[in-house]
């Protein structure tokens, strides 16, 4: 808690007095701010099961992508601040309600916060799996912290390049950035593995959203993934991609359209053609 009074828990490295409500890129202060905590079964079937994936979604990101899904969430910051206790009380409460796991999306700017309310949770019974639903863009030094704590990371491997990666994301140093944490992920908690009833209990889930035009350069980043995370790497290529965000007013005029069915199976026969064996089902199912 005492780094953020000279914020460097993120690569932004803003340097803010957030315990001070000073902000920086992330737009958060002293306090994380959630914008709904329930259980979601719109993740993948290994997070969801029977009863729903303990979800809380952290209003705000350290990343700036024009093309933002959760406008609302990420760029406005919609939500409401809680403190310590009151986080800890919603894991507890998705617990009660049966949910598999904790699942922080979007946490990178809120490690500190999200670990001083886990003291509190663990301390008054929380045993399921946590995972950490981050966009990639993490620090080494928020990630050591992490260590022993997260059960399963799930981030997003958004851009190989790093020009597409300031375009889109204001984040030129996003695809290095990605690929040390990520490689950081793995080292912690190595492949995913899943219980008898296919529910992740621990491991590594990368996410790819594939988008219009080859920007994110999937290929690349297919290769990479195999090459240096194994073959055995758990992988879901994602479709869901719709102009949103900023992409409706015109700037982006490249990316203003659906993922065609042709560009999924590219990236489906790249992911084949790099060997990877572990796609989430609802990968070849997008492309069908």
């Amino acid at each position: 808690m005492a780094m953020l009074s000279d914020c460097t828990l993120c690569p932004r490295v803003c340097n803010v007095n957030r315990a001070e409500e000073r902000t920086g890129t992330c737009g958060s202060g002293r306090y994380a701010i959630v914008s709904s905590a329930f259980a979601h079964f719109g993740e993948e079937d290994c997070l969801r099961g029977t009863l729903g994936s303990g979800t809380i979604f952290f209003a705000w990101c350290n990343l700036r992508c024009a093309f933002c899904q959760n406008w609302e969430t990420s760029w406005e910051g919609e939500g409401r601040e809680v403190d310590a206790e009151e986080l800890a009380s919603l894991m507890l409460q998705l617990q009660v309600q049966g949910c598999h796991n904790i699942n922080f999306v979007s946490p990178s700017h809120v490690v500190a916060q999200m670990l001083a309310a886990l003291v509190i949770a663990v301390g008054h019974g929380l045993r399921l799996p946590l995972v950490y639903n981050s966009g990639g863009y993490d620090s080494l030094a928020a990630l050591e912290l992490l260590d022993g704590v997260v059960d399963i990371y799930m981030p997003d491997f958004k851009f190989w390049d790093s020009a597409q990666a300031e375009r889109y994301c204001a984040a030129a140093d996003y695809p290095e950035v990605a690929r040390l944490a990520i490689r950081e992920m793995q080292r912690q908690v190595g492949p995913l593995t899943l219980d008898d009833s296919g529910i992740a209990q621990r491991g590594l889930l990368l996410r790819h959203l594939v988008m219009p035009g080859g920007v994110a350069s999937t290929e690349a980043i297919l290769e990479w993934v195999a090459c240096e995370l194994g073959r055995d790497t758990y992988v879901n290529l994602m479709a869901q991609y719709h102009p949103a965000g900023r992409v409706r007013g015109g700037e982006f005029s490249e990316i203003d359209s659906l993922v065609s069915e042709g560009e999924f199976r590219q990236a489906l026969e790249a992911a084949r053609k790099a060997g990877l064996i572990r796609l989430d089902r609802h990968s070849a199912h997008a492309s069908s």
